[in-house]
């Protein structure tokens, strides 16, 4: 998987977007292992832009690491300053698998009647709450309606 080419004014605001960001990820004396890889990838998946940080006095080699991550999990190289790396790739949109005839699930609210006197101690009464209900002032529970629109709106679209 190739890496992310970006141009330098994109590669200038990425800079300075990490520039107060920690390093997530920490690489020591084992250099580049693929359960190190593995964390990257998922460092990259859930924040997109991420500083590496590599224990190592070998610029050579900090340069190697930095090349084979980008190029193994398709990332940007962003900057090489030191013993931190810098990587980008954007992040990927989540799988949203939704029904569209589904309704929200039932929840459990707490309704609390006080008393007319005032002396006397709140009723608090647990009651479910399906999706098609609400609670109303009263602490009745209501089956939701459809709203109604505006006639005059409907009969302008239909035109």
């Amino acid at each position: 998987m190739p890496a992310i080419q970006l141009n330098p004014a994109q590669r200038k605001e990425k800079r300075a977007d990490a520039h107060h960001l920690d390093p997530v990820v920490m690489i020591g004396s084992d250099g580049l292992t693929p359960n190190v890889v593995k964390e990257v990838d998922a460092a990259l998946k859930a924040h997109g832009l991420i500083k590496v940080r590599v224990f190592s006095d070998d610029r050579d080699g900090r340069e190697a690491a930095f090349a084979q991550l980008c190029d193994q999990l398709g990332a940007a190289p962003i900057q090489h300053i030191g013993k931190l790396l810098v990587l980008w790739r954007p992040i990927p949109d989540p799988v949203v698998t939704e029904d569209e005839n589904r309704k929200p699930g039932p929840r459990t609210v707490k309704i609390v009647k006080f008393s007319k006197s005032g002396n006397n101690r709140p009723q608090v009464k647990k009651v479910q709450v399906l999706g098609n209900q609400r609670v109303a002032q009263g602490g009745e529970i209501k089956r939701a309606k459809k709203r109604i629109g505006s006639i005059k709106k409907s009969n302008v679209q239909e035109q």
